[in-house]
């Protein structure tokens, strides 16, 4: 879907103080940037930030990078944010906003950054086989993403794209992640920690069932 032009995006986010402008001089300085030194959490794909706002809102003992490319994403990710906290009367302290092309994440992240954790939530499957080198979870993308991750870290990967799925889950056999935890329907499962998206429960109103596993880096 093409996003509309926000001429205004830009400018807020310049004055917003958990948004940084140039994600890639910080690589190996992650931590410096957050007021207290807590874990850090990924989420790679942020779009609107409803999933990170909650997240993080209910989770101040860690800290928590949103990436997208769109400043016109990133924009309502912000304002999701500021009023997930603005409700809880609490400050914006434990999460960061970037824009950054994910498929060269490892130009704002490096080795000294050890993220602990990962999520995936809906990424474009990209069907065709000439585009699957584009996926978020290739083996290309998670050799990459091995660069920073912590020892015993783990990815928490959700779609509603079944040939996605099956072969996300030779993609991490491959490069060496264990999956501790799969199933193909979320929705029904004792699975506590889940927090919905706006695809997820688009997707499910339309039956359709979601898919999700964690996967573990050995």
């Amino acid at each position: 879907m093409r996003i509309r032009r926000k001429p205004w995006a830009r400018p807020e986010l310049a004055a917003c103080e958990f948004f940084v402008e140039k994600p890639s001089i910080y690589k190996g300085k992650w931590h410096s940037l957050f007021t207290k030194q807590n874990p850090i959490y990924l989420e790679l794909g942020c779009g609107k930030g409803l999933f990170i706002s909650t997240l993080a809102s209910c989770n101040l003992d860690k800290n928590f990078i949103a990436v997208d490319i769109k400043s016109e994403v990133l924009v309502l990710a912000k304002r999701n944010i500021e009023k997930q906290y603005n409700i809880l009367n609490q400050s914006v302290n434990n999460v960061l906003l970037t824009a950054q092309n994910i498929e060269q994440i490892d130009n704002m992240l490096g080795c000294e950054d050890l993220v602990s954790r990962i999520y995936i939530n809906f990424c474009n499957p990209w069907p065709k086989a000439k585009h699957k080198k584009r996926r978020l979870t290739h083996p290309k993308q998670l050799e990459k993403y091995k660069n920073f991750l912590a020892q015993g870290a783990d990815i928490f990967f959700k779609t509603d794209d079944e040939n996605l799925f099956d072969e996300s889950i030779e993609y991490f056999s491959v490069v060496g992640f264990d999956v501790v935890y799969i199933t193909r329907d979320l929705l029904h499962t004792d699975f506590t920690e889940n927090i919905s998206t706006e695809h997820e429960r688009m997707f499910s109103e339309q039956g359709v069932k979601i898919k999700f596993l964690i996967a573990r880096l050995k």
